[in-house]
């Protein structure tokens, strides 16, 4: 159906305020009363500009169908009396206001927020300050701070916000970088692919350092700047990036050495050396010293102790004043004791900054030219050592061989891995994200991770872990976009069975509880993969510990018959007795195990290595 309606048909006509009301045809239902008091001053200091529209009623009242906004600003002037009344253009009929609130409603456009820029920068311009210009548009004063703070953005950053190829945020990002040709070319980086603000500061910002940075909390951001360092900040995130990182390194690493050397002197340690990373690994705090020394235990006296106790319970209600909280650091600090000064003076510390920012000590180490010193003067107990020696010697296995049953079991923890191709993608996500710390999951380099003992006996993988990749004739010189074009031709199952296989390959788990956990989930079965025989274990262990496992396996008494025929074999016939019982049916039949002994027999692992 056409419209046919005749705007001159309306009557503009001048109404008390009071006379008014929001016609239930006006669609706003929802009021944003901040914005109605915005609105309001607004109209008290330009006026109104845009007049109400309505429809008039049976008891001479009019519903504003169009300005119901305006409406209940202008009942928020009531002390105005240039406000007791205003213009109302008054539809000729229902279906005339119907269409005026759906046109006046549903049409609005807002204003762009690059215009919004231009428009406020143009005002600030010409000496407007922010509080009138947000009047003047009907927004707050934070509202147009923070348009004013992108006023400055280079020209193709406003075009590409106004063409909606970046969002205001990722505009917002670009406040960050003073380097005009860089934060262009990240622009074209950005354009239309929706990059989040994140992204787009690590792009602009690559080798800023934030102020939440251990190194920047160290040193702190004044000492930082006196040595010449630049800062920028962000207008919108109020985060802080350090622009000069050698020169923060710099500081970072003069300032660790003075604390170090401060605390070393402060408390007497024979040595002290710093640490630049963020924790100290064992490995790292093993080659430091040759052992570690302990504080000594403190002691309090009965009435000491008994104060403690009170004081620590009513501590837990938290009901003690300054000096009660005082007495009851102090009584603990008796109690955790410390080191003595013959300690100090023959050991040393390790200082490095932690994660926090927080200065911290590894303090107690001895190192190795000590250690004699230590040990003599009992701060050590040599016994210790001595028993951890003879552990060491009396072990049946040799580095070699300790080896091969290291890699056997490796690869039997690989071949478990293959059957589960979402638990390796899931540890190495693990792992690449940084979240193992300093331990590994995988092999990530060039070379095999090797999961072969050196005597191929008794060891199968299955072909997928030994199999070379095939690799181009000429492996330097050829198309590599049409060899990896033609890899992904082959299909998804051919490249994540690759992908499966080669990951899978380069599982080298250095943590033993991550370990564990693995073998867990995957199912990892080493004697799946791995049987003792003569040339790979059995021959390379001493004849006692053949007869020890003959007598484990068969469940039998040393005086047995059959434990001491075995006993006076020699080692070869030993070890290939032994070979036939792990591998042959026939033989363990013959010997009449039961089914405790067969169990026994399948599950036997070495259990130095395993």
């Amino acid at each position: 159906m056409a419209l046919d309606q005749n705007p001159t048909a309306a009557i503009l006509a001048t109404v008390p305020v009071a006379r008014l009301y929001v016609h239930p045809f006006n669609p706003r239902s929802e009021i944003d009363e901040a914005g109605i008091v915005t609105l309001a001053e607004n109209i008290r200091a330009l006026g109104l500009i845009q007049n109400l529209a309505g429809i008039q009623d049976d008891d001479g009242r009019i519903g504003i169908v169009a300005g119901g906004r305006r409406l209940r600003a202008l009942e928020r002037l009531g002390d105005d009396p240039r406000f007791a009344a205003v213009p109302v253009r008054i539809a000729p009929d229902l279906a005339t206001a119907r269409l005026w609130a759906a046109s006046e409603n549903h049409l609005r456009v807002a204003l762009h927020p690059a215009d919004e820029i231009r428009e406020y920068a143009a005002l600030a311009g010409r000496g407007v300050v922010a509080a009138e210009i947000a009047i003047a548009f009907g927004v707050t004063d934070a509202h147009v701070r923070r348009r004013l703070k992108l006023a400055g953005l280079p020209a193709p950053v406003l075009a590409a916000l106004r063409a909606d190829e970046i969002s205001l945020g990722a505009a917002a990002c670009f406040t960050l970088c003073d380097d005009l040709d860089h934060a262009l070319g990240v622009l074209e980086q950005a354009r239309g692919r929706g990059f989040d603000a994140q992204r787009l500061r690590r792009l602009l910002k690559p080798a800023a350092i934030r102020d939440t940075d251990r190194r920047a909390r160290f040193v702190g951001l004044e000492a930082y700047q006196q040595a010449g360092g630049r800062i920028t900040r962000d207008l919108f995130e109020g985060e802080v990036y350090c622009d000069d990182p050698e020169i923060l390194d710099a500081c970072f690493a003069e300032k660790l050495t003075e604390a170090a050397e401060a605390r070393r002197a402060a408390e007497g340690w024979k040595w002290v050396r710093t640490f630049e990373e963020p924790y100290l690994p064992y490995e790292e705090s093993r080659a430091l010293g040759a052992a570690r020394l302990y504080p000594v235990p403190g002691e309090l006296s009965p009435e000491q102790t008994e104060r403690y106790a009170a004081l620590a319970e009513r501590a837990e209600a938290e009901d003690l004043d300054a000096d009660e909280a005082a007495e009851l650091d102090w009584l603990g600090a008796l109690l955790d004791g410390g080191f003595t000064a013959e300690q100090v003076a023959l050991a040393g510390i390790v200082v490095y900054v932690g994660h926090d920012g927080a200065l911290r000590t590894e303090a107690g180490l001895v190192r190795a030219e000590d250690r004699a010193e230590a040990e003599a003067a009992g701060l050590l107990a040599p016994s210790r050592h001595a028993d951890d020696a003879r552990t060491k010697s009396k072990s049946p296995l040799s580095a070699a061989l300790a080896e091969d049953l290291a890699r056997g079991a490796r690869g039997a923890r690989q071949q478990a891995a293959l059957r589960d191709p979402d638990l390796i993608l899931d540890l190495l996500a693990f792992e690449l994200s940084g979240r193992i710390g300093a331990a590994q999951a995988f092999g990530l380099r060039r070379d095999i991770v090797p999961n072969q003992p050196g005597t191929a006996t008794g060891f199968a993988l299955d072909a997928r872990l030994t199999e070379a990749a095939p690799a181009p004739e000429n492996p330097w010189d050829f198309d590599r976009a049409e060899a990896f074009r033609a890899f992904r031709e082959t299909g998804a199952e051919h490249t994540r069975a690759e992908l499966l296989r080669h990951l899978a390959g380069l599982l080298a788990v250095s943590d033993e509880k991550l370990g564990a956990l693995i073998d867990a989930e995957a199912g990892t079965d080493i004697r799946a993969v791995w049987t003792p025989t003569a040339e790979n274990f059995l021959g390379r262990v001493s004849g006692a510990y053949l007869d020890a496992l003959w007598r484990e396996l068969l469940d039998l008494a040393p005086e047995a018959p059959a434990a001491t025929a075995f006993a006076k074999l020699r080692k070869g016939e030993k070890a290939a007795r032994l070979e036939s019982l792990f591998a042959d049916p026939e033989t363990r039949a013959a010997l009449g195990l039961g089914g405790e002994q067969e169990a026994r027999v399948a599950a036997w692992l070495p259990p130095e290595a395993f």
